[in-house]
């Protein structure tokens, strides 16, 4: 009897919910030709075809559907397993506040496999901006905060000998321009922006950066959350720049304008106050790292 490979069904898992096989070579950190190799091997050992491949991105066949269920099932087991086999059992309340840059289409699957693995750990999540995390990490609002930041830009009161706070690196992604296949650019046009207010540090990093580089710009939307900017950018309404993870299924890489400024890469980091402090906080932390990764 042929046995599965774990890699190959997270592979499939990835490639599922991010809709395609660019999308899911930008949070796996390989090639597209080395997403697109291991499902043609996932496929060959199935004896079944598992995507459909078009131009708007990769859908599940029937069989893909079943598979993908069986697929999460075994990923989930394997964690557990694992995390048995290192003698990690938490159980009690764990305020959570976490960027909404962060796998925004993902997120609710790792929180509900935290809850399958976890069942005596009381999760009370609360989405915020990364700076207010970073900011109110000593004042005793959650216990663990996951922020972004721009990699080169300082973390708000982290890192330093007298911080009240341990800043953990999670994962780094990359930041790219990103545009619907249906936006049209036109000829001499100032770049139509889809953007969030001046408070989110990513967009003040984006207008900044533009700016800097003599390219004319304006904002065409004003979106209140990553939600609302993906929607936006889907309907076709502008361009904006996103970490790879939030980039939605059929918004691509958009190189419409040249001249367009080289973005840097972004890194996800757990904030845990008091963790020396708290036996509790420090292996929630080396969980959530864990899963987060």
């Amino acid at each position: 009897m042929r046995r599965y490979d774990l890699e190959l069904l997270h592979t499939l898992a990835t490639v599922a919910e991010t809709g395609s096989l660019s999308a899911a070579s930008l949070r796996l950190s390989r090639s597209q030709s080395a997403v697109s190799e291991q499902i043609r091997k996932l496929e060959e050992s199935c004896g079944q075809i598992l995507f459909l491949r078009g131009k708007k991105g990769s859908t599940l066949t029937p069989v893909g559907q079943r598979l993908l269920g069986h697929a999460r099932s075994m990923l989930s087991l394997n964690d557990a397993v694992y995390l048995d086999m290192q003698g990690i059992s938490l159980a009690g309340e764990l305020r959570l506040a976490i960027t909404d840059y962060f796998q925004p289409a993902g997120l609710a699957a790792i929180l509900k496999r935290l809850h399958d693995q976890y069942p005596a750990l009381r999760l009370h999540v609360s989405v915020r901006k990364s700076v207010e995390i970073e900011q109110t990490s000593s004042a005793d609002e959650f216990d663990i905060g996951l922020s972004m930041r721009i990699v080169g830009e300082p973390i708000i009161n982290a890192q330093k000998p007298d911080s009240p706070h341990k800043c953990i690196p999670i994962r780094r992604e990359p930041l790219a321009w990103v545009a619907s296949p249906s936006f049209v650019m036109r000829e001499l046009e100032p770049l139509p922006l889809i953007a969030l207010p001046g408070t989110c540090s990513q967009q003040r990093y984006m207008l900044a950066i533009l700016k800097e580089s003599g390219v004319a710009h304006y904002v065409a939307h004003s979106a209140s959350g990553v939600l609302g900017l993906q929607s936006a950018l889907s309907a076709g309404l502008g361009v904006s720049c996103l970490n790879a993870s939030a980039v939605p299924a059929k918004v691509t890489a958009f190189r419409g304008r040249k001249g367009l400024p080289i973005l840097p890469e972004v890194e996800f980091n757990l904030i845990v106050p008091h963790v020396f402090n708290s036996a509790f906080a420090a292996e929630a932390a080396a969980m959530l790292a864990q899963q987060f990764r």
